[in-house]
This record gives C-alpha cells, sequence and structure tokens, in this order.
C-alpha cells in the first residue's frame, strides 16, 4: 500500500507547487514509484511534469465517474507519474459543496491504484475548500510549506486547527508529516525573525532542511522540469534531495 501525502496551504505563493513537484521527483529518484495527483485547478504541476497534452484530467475523476488510472499519464521523471488537472476542476468544488459524502471521493478513487505506486503526493490549491477537504480525508499525512514572510504564519494555525478537526470526525490516522520553510533569504531579518518565530512555536514540526530563495528553481517551471533534470548540479537540487530524504527519515520515526 501507498502512503498518501497532502501538500497544503491555504495561503498562495509559498511555493507549495514547487514543493510537490520537486519532492515527488525526488522521491522518484532515489527510487520510489510516485504518483502525483494536481488537484489544483491551476494545473501548475500538471504543466511543470507533462509536455503532451492530455483529454482526461482529475476534473473528470471528481465530476464523471472516470477511474483514476484512466487519466493518469507519465512526467519528465522516471519513475514518476502524473493525474493531470485542468480548470474543469473549479466546478468540481460547486458539485462538491453539494454532495453530502463529498469527502470521500478521492479516498475511494484512491483505493483502486494505491497498490501501483510507494507514494501518492497530492498538490492542493490555496483554500481550504472541498478539493483540500477531500484530499485530507484520503491522505496518510501532510506537508505544510510556509514561505517566510508574515502574513503565512497566521494562516498556518488555522491549518493545523483544520488538520485536527479533520483528525477527530473522518480521518483519525491522519498526521502532519512536517512544516517546510520555503523561499527563506538569509539576508533578510524578517525571513531570519519568521524562522525563528516558527521554530519556537512549532518545534519538531519544523523541518531541518529549509528551501532558500533560488533563480534556478523559479526558472524551472518555465523549461517544464523539475530541478533534478534542469539543473542537477545546482545547490537547490542537492537541497532538495535532503528534504525527500529527511521526509523518509520521519516515516520511520
Amino acid at each position: 500500500m501507498s502512503r498518501v501525502i497532502t501538500v497544503a496551504n491555504q495561503k498562495g505563493g509559498v511555493g507549495k507547487t514547487d514543493l510537490a513537484v520537486n519532492l515527488s521527483s525526488q522521491l522518484a529518484e532515489l527510487g520510489k514509484r510516485v504518483l502525483l495527483i494536481d488537484f489544483d485547478p491551476q494545473a501548475n504541476a500538471s504543466w511543470y511534469l507533462t509536455k503532451n497534452s492530455y483529454k482526461l484530467s482529475t476534473a473528470d475523476i471528481m465530476l464523471n465517474g472516470i477511474a483514476l488510472d484512466e487519466i493518469i499519464v507519465s512526467s519528465c521523471v522516471k519513475g514518476l507519474d502524473v493525474a493531470p488537472s485542468t480548470m474543469g476542476l473549479s466546478a468540481a468544488q460547486i458539485h462538491l459543496s453539494q454532495d453530502v459524502n463529498m469527502q470521500f471521493k478521492l479516498k475511494k478513487k484512491l483505493e483502486i491504484i494505491s497498490r501501483n505506486y510507494d507514494f501518492i503526493v497530492i498538490d492542493t490549491p490555496p483554500s481550504l475548500g472541498p478539493l483540500t477537504i477531500n484530499a485530507f480525508t484520503a491522505s496518510d499525512g501532510i506537508v505544510v510549506p510556509v514561505q517566510t514572510h508574515f502574513f503565512p504564519i497566521r494562516g498556518l494555525s488555522d491549518l493545523l486547527r483544520i488538520v485536527e478537526e479533520i483528525k477527530e470526525v473522518i480521518n483519525p490516522d491522519l498526521r502532519v508529516y512536517g512544516i517546510v520553510l520555503t523561499m527563506f533569504d538569509r539576508r533578510t531579518s524578517l525571513a531570519k525573525e519568521v524562522k525563528h518565530v516558527i521554530s519556537e512555536r512549532f518545534g519538531g514540526m519544523v523541518f531541518d532542511t529549509i528551501i532558500p530563495v533560488c533563480v534556478k528553481l523559479a526558472e524551472a517551471p518555465s523549461h517544464r522540469k523539475p530541478i533534478c533534470i534542469y539543473a542537477p548540479s545546482n545547490k537547490i537540487g542537492k537541497i532538495y534531495r535532503e528534504l525527500a530524504e529527511e521526509f523518509l527519515t520521519r516515516l520511520i520515526d
């Protein structure tokens, strides 16, 4: 059975898709069989990893009863498959809000294909709406990217509160694998202060590996390649490898 990991933060612009794409890619580089599910209507992860056009998407599995294995496509990374998204997934949010058992739809889809992968990583939209709740319900745990700026801190406690509510009511096995500090600029006192505040408040939940501001990381999506392929010798590639290794260690703890 695979481990299902959701990458989530209701605040946009925190490096969530970068984290989902590059963590998935590094896990595949480490020999794991990985499926990345793009559950964000913006479809940025799909653009990042797939160059070919696709007719079916995660909107179809949520709205039209299509099986998950029918929409899966290969990525540019060996061992990493993608369940791509389209803007049509926005309509699923409206549909799900009217469905009594809406939170279990994705979970049921995953049950059929979970034996095919070691890890299933879900990239969610920047909200705590029906799509993210579906992802939490289907997941073993979540990874939370937090930009080292002031406003992302404010929403972190709200996100963790929602996770606790999901644990109590729907998914008692859900855990927080950790918080990843992203877009860290060591030149600024603000980044250092935010790092200190989060570390003090959340302690061992914070990953030791920190994702810095990096031009190569910003360039990679435009080339439709994860950092392990776009700039494998750059320091950011090594940092993401360290993050993947730390993540695997946390699964054992």
